[in-house]
């Protein structure tokens, strides 16, 4: 039972989790910190968008190019720049991989760069772009007919800030009432209707961020040398009385995981512009456990998943056909599911070497993360489109793999 439930369950948390959660804590700092000069700057220069574009998208997690979406849809950003970064992301499955492996992550960051720079500024001189070719086609009526129609969400009614969690003259989250410099949304204190669990009715009225944090900070120091193989893990082991702290830590980690990801519904914290724009470092600090929860709990799927698998019928990946030029096709097309937890336990297999190299990097291209979310809130043909021109490097650059390797 230890070996096929309990090691996978502490795997989750030591070996990616308790990383997640460091790495997006100093990300959710640097956005905090400097998002806004970024994108100010980038509407100033709007020929070096493409190039801001894939930065923000090669960053961990999805708020880089979450915050491109609102300016996109105000007309302050190309098209090529929102490509480039849906193409250069690899929305939170990329923490799963700066976990396990921080150089290999490197090199397929710098992978991802290279095809969001290129895609985005192709489609910049074909002259792409859905929202304009609808702007022009809808003017001259427009201006006989009256006002100016209102944009429309993915389901067909107006763009309002309940619809899509911004203000559509700003792009931003609207003030919430009585919130002076907050913002709409369920926070630490909201009570939550209905007739939840008592449990997580708590977890939804209180801050997780401080309980989340006094486990993971141990959990982090145990981790680091028992990964790195700095020491035996006997040796703590013998050191507490019997007790294996990296188990006891990973297991009680991965639970308090489950928790925040239930009590948020499997949402990710990640999924709006509230989260891609953190106001305060407490708000980062509790963003930062929501989403390490969430990838921690997908990661643990596809791990304990995998385990049974391979325990109970000695399957170890070599027989799926996953392989070859149909493996970067089917990457590339499980790349077009929006959202961020298929792609995560996609990864996940990766990790557990249930897959080939040129199938992660398709999927890895093709994937857009949480971004396409409000993409397709404000501007669903677009988004649409975005998604679909995006499989294309992510099938030539993984058939390109298959003839290097």
């Amino acid at each position: 039972m230890t070996e096929l439930v309990l090691r996978p369950l502490a795997d989750a948390f030591m070996q990616v989790g308790v990383y997640v959660a460091v790495m997006v804590a100093f990300f959710g700092w640097l956005r905090w910190r400097h998002g806004d000069r970024v994108t100010d700057g980038l509407t100033r220069r709007p020929r070096l968008g493409p190039l801001v574009g894939a930065l923000l998208g090669v960053s961990p997690g999805c708020g880089g190019a979450i915050v491109l979406m609102p300016l996109y849809a105000r007309g302050k950003v190309s098209f090529g720049t929102v490509v480039a970064a849906l193409a250069a992301t690899m929305g939170d499955s990329s923490w799963v991989v700066l976990a396990w492996n921080p150089l290999f992550a490197l090199q397929i960051h710098v992978l991802l760069f290279a095809v969001g720079l290129v895609t985005g500024y192709v489609v910049d001189a074909l002259g792409i772009d859905p929202a304009r070719r609808r702007a022009r086609a809808t003017a001259a009526p427009a201006r006989t007919a009256g006002p100016v129609p209102a944009l429309v969400t993915a389901a067909g009614g107006p763009v309002t800030a309940r619809s899509t969690g911004t203000d559509p003259a700003t792009g931003l989250p609207p003030a919430a009432p009585g919130r002076p410099g907050g913002h709409a949304g369920a926070g630490p204190g909201t009570p939550v209707a209905g007739r939840g669990a008592g449990l997580l009715d708590g977890l939804r009225r209180r801050d997780p961020a401080p309980a989340f944090w006094g486990l993971t900070t141990p959990a982090f120091a145990v981790s680091v040398p028992v990964v790195f193989q700095m020491v035996d893990p006997t040796v703590l082991t013998r050191a507490l009385g019997g007790v294996d702290p990296y188990l006891a830590l990973g297991v009680l980690g991965t639970l308090v995981a489950v928790l925040i990801f239930a009590a948020g519904r499997g949402r990710l914290a990640d999924d709006s512009l509230e989260t891609a724009y953190p106001r305060s470092l407490r708000e980062t600090l509790r963003h930062s456990a929501h989403e390490a929860s969430f990838v921690t709990v997908w990661v643990a799927v596809a791990y304990l998943g995998w385990q049974v698998v391979t325990t109970a019928t000695g399957f170890d990946g070599s027989q799926l056909a996953l392989t070859g030029l149909l493996g970067v096709l089917v990457g590339a097309a499980i790349g077009l599911i929006p959202g961020c937890a298929v792609q995560i336990v996609f990864t996940g297999l990766y990790v557990s070497g249930g897959l080939p190299l040129p199938t992660l990097v398709a999927n890895a291209i093709s994937q857009d993360g949480d971004a396409l979310i409000p993409l397709a809130a404000l501007r669903r043909h677009s988004a649409a489109l975005a998604t679909v021109i995006t499989t294309i490097p992510a099938a030539a650059v993984g058939a390109a793999l298959l003839v290097l390797l």
